[in-house]
């Protein structure tokens, strides 16, 4: 028989215990990280990165489709206000993913709201929001530090090995290749409903008719295109439940 929520939370309310629960859990969600930052390193190296410069990236930005796209752009010499600029675009949603989990941390010092707001990543705040709904309040944020290290840390070897595999790999293997196709395998587990679909849509229909724009612009305005039409498709869907709201 399993435990019930409470006994459960009080089972891993030390800090330690909560800790060793963030590890865990992300375990299992290393077998996508890993491959994915081994073809970041080895995609940026065959585009002619160095390899300080992609490390860095893995280091400091620590966003893995956001570093995709810098990448990319690094590669073209597009400027730095220009590639600010859109990775800040592409993790507008960290902006959600803070709000929600706010209320939770809010009582915390600054140095650890700091800390745990550069590692939080995509895969920490899903295992992390569910944790806390499950009744774990009081040590939770050692579990968000356990889970954000474990994906900071798999991140930087697996980025390292793919700067030194991707050193060793042919010109004619076209890595480049791997960056689409990682990228799709990425989006299609999120449309999940129409907003998402047609708002996906729009972004890949802006993205290739404004190819032609210097520096990769045509990717910046298609994010902020795909954003707009998601953000009014949802607002016209609650309209639509809630007429009267």
């Amino acid at each position: 028989m399993s435990s019930p929520p409470a006994a459960q939370a009080a089972a891993g309310s030390t800090p330690g215990g909560e800790f060793s629960m963030g590890v865990r859990a992300q375990l299992p969600i290393l077998l996508g990280v890993v491959p994915f930052g081994l073809i970041f390193g080895a995609l940026a190296v065959s585009q002619g990165i160095p390899a300080w410069v992609t490390l860095g990236l893995s280091l400091f930005v620590f966003a893995g489709s956001a570093q995709f796209v810098a990448a990319g752009m690094l590669a073209t010499a597009a400027p730095a206000a220009v590639i600010v600029t859109t990775i800040l675009v592409i993790n507008l949603r960290h902006v959600l993913y803070s709000a929600s989990l706010a209320p939770r941390l809010r009582r915390l010092p600054l140095r650890w709201r700091a800390s745990l707001a550069w590692l939080l990543t995509d895969e920490a705040f899903a295992t992390t929001s569910t944790h806390f709904r499950s009744g774990h309040e009081r040590a939770g944020h050692w579990y968000m530090l356990g889970s954000g290290l474990t994906l900071w840390a798999s991140w930087q070897v697996s980025t390292a090995l793919g700067v030194f595999v991707g050193a060793q790999v042919p010109s004619s293997w076209s890595l480049e290749f791997a960056l689409p196709l990682t990228f799709l395998a990425l989006l299609t587990p999120t449309l999940i409903d129409r907003p998402t679909v047609l708002a996906a849509l729009t972004a890949g229909t802006a993205a290739v008719a404004l190819a032609w724009l210097p520096f990769k612009l045509g990717l910046l305005v298609a994010s902020l295109l795909g954003i707009v039409m998601g953000l009014a498709l949802e607002r016209y869907a609650r309209r639509q439940e809630n007429p009267g709201g």
